[in-house]
């Protein structure tokens, strides 16, 4: 039986409440999946609190706004929530639309946990009121990177899109890789038509190909492409952004959705509590939680403790980032200031990197651990 999510908008105003922002992609261009997976695990964590008592008697509510991959319209619900009251905000997804609502719950002083967001720069300069749960891409991408070279591969194709998180991601390999005795050949997907990147790959002499595009599109035609070209047989494909890790990925590219490495942040066995949580997001999705369910359970876990031991005061919520020691679903969750990060950071959390299993797609096979 599917436990339903707590619709957007839902929210109760008499003020008996504490009240926690939630920010997902759940409306194209959004990755809907992720916005679904990452709500799921927000609002179980959420009910569980609730069932032990809540927030010193008062009960936690996630107040949901949908950000459909806009900047704009991330910063404008952060605005919103602000005006609402809300003790603290969790949760999103595209690296992009973090960084608005970063800069805006900055600016504001209300306390913002990223769940899944991976850019380094999540804001301009050193903040007090932004922590996060996710590994910067420099530490994720740097993994993927040496796993490339302990497979072999030294002559890297990035099939890029045009943004910031893409333009990171390339110069967090290229600079990796260089040093390294690897190369980073970059084909510009604003100017190629996915058949025309088998001719590139080609005439490169590349090993491996990684998907640093949107999904679905363009990154379900690449791999079709390449995929059917005899020429390419033996090239790798790969997604370091892991757009193979929901079930969408499986059922759109069938056998050809296998065996693309990707980044997902998962330890290889979960604790007690992982388990229980596992199950209970299994049974809430009707299919198996990706990592991202486990980080929007992990956000509210860590939200709930410092709401717990500081009130929610917005004031006195942003303080104890530094004081969270709080078991999570993937480890014991703990932030830092890591160089070159601008936000309270959890340094690390597990990082693996995994494919979809030739033989049974719907099983993944750990690669690489970081």
């Amino acid at each position: 039986m599917n436990t339903p999510l707590s619709p957007p908008g839902a929210e109760r105003t008499d003020g008996s409440s504490v009240q926690i922002g939630a920010l997902a992609p759940l409306t194209r261009p959004g990755w809907v999946e992720a916005g679904r997976h990452l709500l799921a695990g927000l609002d179980l964590a959420v009910r569980e609190v609730n069932d032990a008592g809540g927030i010193v008697g008062r009960p936690l509510e996630l107040v949901v706004r949908d950000t459909a991959a806009d900047p704009q319209r991330a910063a404008a619900a952060v605005d919103e929530l602000a005006r609402l009251g809300v003790a603290a905000l969790a949760g999103e997804y595209h690296s992009v639309v973090a960084r608005a609502a970063a800069a805006r719950a900055d600016a504001l002083g209300l306390p913002f946990l990223c769940s899944s967001a991976v850019l380094d720069a999540l804001t301009e300069q050193p903040t007090e009121w932004v922590a996060r749960l996710a590994p910067a891409q420099s530490h994720g991408w740097r993994i993927y990177a040496n796993f490339l070279l302990g497979a072999g591969h030294r002559r890297i194709a990035v099939a890029a899109d045009a943004s910031v998180y893409w333009a990171s991601g390339a110069r967090v390999l290229r600079d990796y890789l260089a040093p390294r005795g690897g190369t980073v050949i970059e084909l510009d997907m604003r100017a190629l038509a996915p058949a025309a990147v088998c001719d590139e790959l080609v005439d490169n002499r590349a090993t491996a190909l990684l998907l640093l595009v949107g999904y679905p599109e363009p990154a379900v035609s690449i791999v079709k492409s390449v995929r059917r070209d005899k020429r390419l047989a033996e090239i790798m494909i790969g997604a370091p952004a892991g757009q193979p890790e929901f079930a969408g990925w499986a059922t759109l590219l069938g056998g050809d959705s296998a065996a693309i490495p990707f980044l997902r942040y998962l330890p290889e066995r979960l604790s007690p509590l992982g388990a229980r949580v596992e199950t209970a997001l299994r049974e809430r999705l009707a299919e198996a939680p990706s990592f991202v369910a486990f980080e929007g359970y992990d956000t509210v876990a860590v939200l709930a403790d410092v709401l717990r031991s500081r009130g929610a005061d917005r004031a006195r919520t942003a303080g104890p980032w530094a004081r969270v020691a709080v078991e999570g679903t993937r480890g014991q969750i703990q932030f830092s200031r890591a160089p070159g990060i601008s936000v309270w950071q959890w340094a690390w959390p597990p990082v693996q990197v995994v494919d979809r299993d030739p033989a049974e797609p719907d099983r993944f096979r750990i690669l690489h651990a970081g």
